[in-house]
């Protein structure tokens, strides 16, 4: 499958989707429209069990949206790119896999939002991440007044947001914004590492826990207390939980079979 702005691989269970627009990957109206195709063909592949999301490179994840690009645009043609953008997005964030982003550089503006939408953030120690669309007279348009303060915070995501200031990973990961930092050169392997952990777990349960876990984080705790409950009755009817409690029993590695 060929993409003009991506560049997908897939090894054992594990997908890994590289953007490729060098020289620091920014995002375009191809970018959001194939990502959008991409997850579509992932969505419907059984056989892939995690996802990880970098960038190519050495300098950047995605140094944000091609400002070049949307410059030239009318009201009408940003509102069909932020559509577009926002399919991607939510296809991103409602995968039933876990989704792991690898930020290996820069991830500015648009480029921060996607890995918002991801379950996972593990960066690079050399990592630069900032929302610095104030200081273009706009706001973000992907998620990032949404999806950051329900991540680290109002008070946090309003000093990231109003500010527009660039933050190093070991302030992202002091403030809950990345999981782990890791070396640069390290940083693919750590992901993979948590991926092929991941990649092991049984598969209808890690559906369910993050369909529970999704729906629940905007419900009132009394809804996604009942969703949670539903989520968990489903796990029982599976072949994977009577062979996870089966071995538990009989002290032995299960093994699962995603049904």
């Amino acid at each position: 499958m060929e993409f003009e702005t991506l560049e997908l691989k897939i090894v054992d269970k594990v997908a890994v989707i590289y953007l490729d627009r060098p020289p620091v990957n920014t995002l375009n109206y191809t970018s959001f429209e194939e990502l959008y195709r991409i997850l579509v063909n992932i969505e419907n592949d059984s056989s892939i069990k995690v996802l990880i999301v970098t960038g190519k490179g050495e300098r950047a994840f995605a140094a944000g949206a091609d400002i070049s690009e949307m410059a030239n645009l009318d009201a009408e043609e940003i509102k069909k790119m932020n559509q577009t953008s926002r399919k991607a997005f939510d296809k991103l964030e409602n995968l039933w896999i876990p989704v792991i982003a690898g930020i290996n550089g820069l991830a500015l503006g648009g480029g921060l939002e996607l890995t918002l939408c991801c379950d996972f953030r593990i960066c690079s120690d050399n990592a630069k991440i900032a929302l610095p669309e104030i200081n273009l007279a706009t706001i973000p348009g992907g998620g990032g007044t949404q999806r950051l303060p329900r991540l680290i915070g109002p008070s946090r995501a309003k000093e990231l947001l109003y500010f527009g200031d660039i933050i190093n990973a070991e302030e992202a990961f002091s403030i809950g914004l990345v999981n782990k930092v890791a070396e640069w050169k390290e940083l693919l392997d750590t992901c993979m590492d948590w991926a092929n952990k991941l990649a092991n777990k049984p598969g209808v349960a890690m559906r369910m826990m993050k369909t529970a876990m999704s729906i629940g984080v905007n419900s009132d705790l009394s809804s996604a207390l009942t969703h949670e409950a539903a989520c968990f009755e489903q796990t029982f009817v599976t072949a994977d939980r009577e062979e996870g409690m089966r071995a538990f029993v009989e002290k032995r590695k299960p093994v699962y079979k995603d049904k």
